[in-house]
Protein backbone atom coordinates (compact mmCIF):
# COMPACT_ATOMS: atom_id res chain seq x y z
CA UNK A 1 0.00 0.00 0.00
CA UNK A 2 2.73 2.75 0.69
CA UNK A 3 4.63 1.93 -2.59
CA UNK A 4 1.14 2.59 -4.38
CA UNK A 5 0.14 5.93 -2.07
CA UNK A 6 3.43 7.15 -3.26
CA UNK A 7 3.17 5.99 -6.98
CA UNK A 8 -0.14 7.96 -7.01
CA UNK A 9 1.11 10.58 -5.76
CA UNK A 10 3.98 11.11 -8.64
CA UNK A 11 1.39 10.60 -10.78
CA UNK A 12 -1.05 13.43 -9.84
CA UNK A 13 2.14 15.51 -9.08
CA UNK A 14 3.04 14.80 -12.38
CA UNK A 15 -0.45 15.45 -14.00
CA UNK A 16 0.10 18.85 -12.29
CA UNK A 17 3.18 19.33 -13.76
CA UNK A 18 4.64 20.26 -10.50
CA UNK A 19 8.46 18.84 -9.87
CA UNK A 20 9.50 17.53 -7.05
CA UNK A 21 10.91 21.07 -5.74
CA UNK A 22 8.03 23.21 -6.99
CA UNK A 23 5.98 20.80 -4.24
CA UNK A 24 8.12 20.86 -1.72
CA UNK A 25 8.09 24.72 -1.75
CA UNK A 26 4.44 25.19 -1.98
CA UNK A 27 3.69 22.55 0.75
CA UNK A 28 6.55 23.44 3.10
CA UNK A 29 7.60 19.70 2.89
CA UNK A 30 11.78 18.83 2.02
CA UNK A 31 12.23 17.31 -1.34
CA UNK A 32 13.90 14.31 0.36
CA UNK A 33 10.75 13.58 2.84
CA UNK A 34 8.54 13.90 -0.52
CA UNK A 35 10.79 11.59 -2.35
CA UNK A 36 10.67 8.82 0.24
CA UNK A 37 6.84 9.09 0.17
CA UNK A 38 6.93 8.98 -3.48
CA UNK A 39 8.99 5.70 -3.59
CA UNK A 40 6.90 4.26 -1.01
CA UNK A 41 9.67 4.69 2.09
CA UNK A 42 7.46 7.16 3.80
CA UNK A 43 3.70 7.31 4.15
CA UNK A 44 2.43 10.27 5.75
CA UNK A 45 -0.25 11.18 8.50
CA UNK A 46 -3.26 12.39 7.04
CA UNK A 47 -2.64 16.02 8.04
CA UNK A 48 0.20 16.11 5.97
CA UNK A 49 -1.36 14.15 2.75
CA UNK A 50 -3.68 16.79 2.85
CA UNK A 51 -1.32 19.56 2.97
CA UNK A 52 0.37 17.90 0.36
CA UNK A 53 -2.84 17.25 -1.62
CA UNK A 54 -4.36 20.93 -1.18
CA UNK A 55 -1.28 21.82 -3.43
CA UNK A 56 -2.13 19.14 -6.37
CA UNK A 57 -5.56 20.60 -6.07
CA UNK A 58 -7.16 17.20 -4.80
CA UNK A 59 -8.44 15.13 -1.85
CA UNK A 60 -6.21 13.15 0.39
CA UNK A 61 -8.91 10.00 -0.41
CA UNK A 62 -7.75 9.74 -4.09
CA UNK A 63 -4.32 8.64 -2.92
CA UNK A 64 -5.78 6.16 -1.13
CA UNK A 65 -7.60 4.23 -3.39
CA UNK A 66 -5.96 2.07 -6.46
CA UNK A 67 -9.64 2.76 -8.68
CA UNK A 68 -9.86 5.70 -11.03
CA UNK A 69 -10.43 9.23 -9.92
CA UNK A 70 -13.70 9.82 -9.14
CA UNK A 71 -15.70 13.12 -9.76
CA UNK A 72 -18.16 14.73 -7.03
CA UNK A 73 -21.40 14.68 -8.68
CA UNK A 74 -23.53 16.12 -5.36
CA UNK A 75 -23.94 12.78 -3.67
CA UNK A 76 -22.22 9.48 -3.38
CA UNK A 77 -23.40 6.22 -1.83
CA UNK A 78 -21.24 4.02 -0.32
CA UNK A 79 -22.68 0.47 0.82
CA UNK A 80 -20.69 -1.29 3.84
CA UNK A 81 -19.59 -4.07 1.33
CA UNK A 82 -18.44 -1.90 -0.88
CA UNK A 83 -14.27 -1.67 -1.46
CA UNK A 84 -12.90 1.46 -0.31
CA UNK A 85 -9.38 2.55 0.60
CA UNK A 86 -8.03 2.01 3.72
CA UNK A 87 -4.16 3.12 4.92
CA UNK A 88 -3.40 0.50 7.75
CA UNK A 89 -0.02 1.77 9.67
CA UNK A 90 -0.93 4.60 7.51
CA UNK A 91 1.96 6.62 9.10
CA UNK A 92 5.22 5.88 11.36
CA UNK A 93 2.78 7.38 14.21
CA UNK A 94 0.40 4.90 13.95
CA UNK A 95 -2.82 6.54 12.91
CA UNK A 96 -4.64 3.87 10.38
CA UNK A 97 -7.55 5.58 7.97
CA UNK A 98 -10.41 3.92 6.46
CA UNK A 99 -12.09 6.38 3.94
CA UNK A 100 -15.90 6.76 3.91
CA UNK A 101 -16.55 8.01 0.37
CA UNK A 102 -15.94 6.72 -3.11
CA UNK A 103 -15.91 10.39 -4.70
CA UNK A 104 -11.94 11.73 -4.30
CA UNK A 105 -12.41 14.68 -6.32
CA UNK A 106 -14.11 17.44 -6.25
CA UNK A 107 -15.04 17.60 -2.27
CA UNK A 108 -14.04 19.89 0.31
CA UNK A 109 -14.87 17.24 3.00
CA UNK A 110 -12.97 14.23 3.80
CA UNK A 111 -14.43 12.08 6.35
CA UNK A 112 -12.53 8.47 7.58
CA UNK A 113 -12.62 6.32 10.29
CA UNK A 114 -9.29 6.58 12.31
CA UNK A 115 -7.78 4.22 14.79
CA UNK A 116 -5.31 5.55 16.87
CA UNK A 117 -1.67 4.16 18.45
CA UNK A 118 -1.50 4.41 21.97
CA UNK A 119 1.56 6.35 22.19
CA UNK A 120 2.69 9.33 20.59
CA UNK A 121 6.27 10.81 19.91
CA UNK A 122 5.54 14.17 22.21
CA UNK A 123 7.63 16.29 20.09
CA UNK A 124 5.35 15.55 17.27
CA UNK A 125 2.44 17.29 16.09
CA UNK A 126 0.60 18.24 13.03
CA UNK A 127 -1.11 21.37 11.51
CA UNK A 128 -2.92 21.95 8.22
CA UNK A 129 -5.41 24.22 6.52
CA UNK A 130 -8.96 24.02 7.42
CA UNK A 131 -10.89 22.30 10.20
CA UNK A 132 -11.24 19.00 11.64
CA UNK A 133 -14.25 17.38 13.18
CA UNK A 134 -13.99 14.28 15.13
CA UNK A 135 -16.27 11.53 17.01
CA UNK A 136 -14.94 8.99 19.16
CA UNK A 137 -16.88 5.70 18.17
CA UNK A 138 -14.82 3.21 20.32
CA UNK A 139 -12.07 3.52 23.07
CA UNK A 140 -10.80 6.76 25.11
CA UNK A 141 -8.81 8.74 23.15
CA UNK A 142 -6.67 11.99 24.65
CA UNK A 143 -6.80 14.71 22.21
CA UNK A 144 -4.60 17.93 22.29
CA UNK A 145 -5.22 20.96 20.32
CA UNK A 146 -2.30 23.86 21.15
CA UNK A 147 -1.95 23.23 24.98
CA UNK A 148 -5.74 22.27 25.92
CA UNK A 149 -5.90 18.14 25.79
CA UNK A 150 -8.85 16.91 26.07
CA UNK A 151 -10.18 12.66 27.19
CA UNK A 152 -12.96 11.58 24.32
CA UNK A 153 -14.90 8.83 25.25
CA UNK A 154 -17.40 6.89 22.91
CA UNK A 155 -20.07 9.96 21.64
CA UNK A 156 -17.67 12.47 22.49
CA UNK A 157 -17.35 15.14 19.55
CA UNK A 158 -14.51 17.58 19.31
CA UNK A 159 -14.27 20.40 16.37
CA UNK A 160 -11.23 22.44 16.10
CA UNK A 161 -9.16 24.35 13.61
CA UNK A 162 -6.66 22.42 12.18
CA UNK A 163 -4.09 25.06 11.71
CA UNK A 164 -3.69 24.23 15.81
CA UNK A 165 -1.12 22.17 16.53
CA UNK A 166 -2.91 19.23 16.87
CA UNK A 167 -2.36 14.57 18.07
CA UNK A 168 -3.84 12.28 19.98
CA UNK A 169 -3.43 8.89 21.42
CA UNK A 170 -5.77 6.09 22.45
CA UNK A 171 -6.07 5.76 26.15
CA UNK A 172 -7.40 2.12 26.73
CA UNK A 173 -8.15 -0.82 23.96
CA UNK A 174 -8.62 0.15 20.48
CA UNK A 175 -9.83 3.53 19.76
CA UNK A 176 -11.66 4.62 16.53
CA UNK A 177 -13.20 7.93 15.79
CA UNK A 178 -15.17 9.24 12.94
CA UNK A 179 -13.21 12.06 11.36
CA UNK A 180 -14.14 14.50 8.75
CA UNK A 181 -11.48 17.05 7.35
CA UNK A 182 -12.55 20.54 5.28
CA UNK A 183 -9.57 21.97 3.45
CA UNK A 184 -10.61 25.36 2.13
CA UNK A 185 -7.51 25.59 -0.21
CA UNK A 186 -8.24 22.26 -1.85
CA UNK A 187 -12.13 23.06 -2.22
CA UNK A 188 -11.22 26.25 -3.82
CA UNK A 189 -8.57 24.29 -6.42
CA UNK A 190 -11.16 22.05 -6.81
CA UNK A 191 -13.74 24.26 -8.22
CA UNK A 192 -10.77 26.16 -10.60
Amino acid sequence: MHIALGARLKQRRLEAKLTLAELAQRSGFGKAYLSRIENGKKVPPIGTLSRITDVLGIEAASLLTETPHTAWRGVSFVKKTDKRPTVMGGSQFGYDYFALTDATTGRALQPFIFSFPDKVDKFVFFEHEGEEMMHVLTGRVEWQVGMDKFVLEPGDTIHFDSRIPHRGHCLSGPATALVVMYSPAGSKANLA
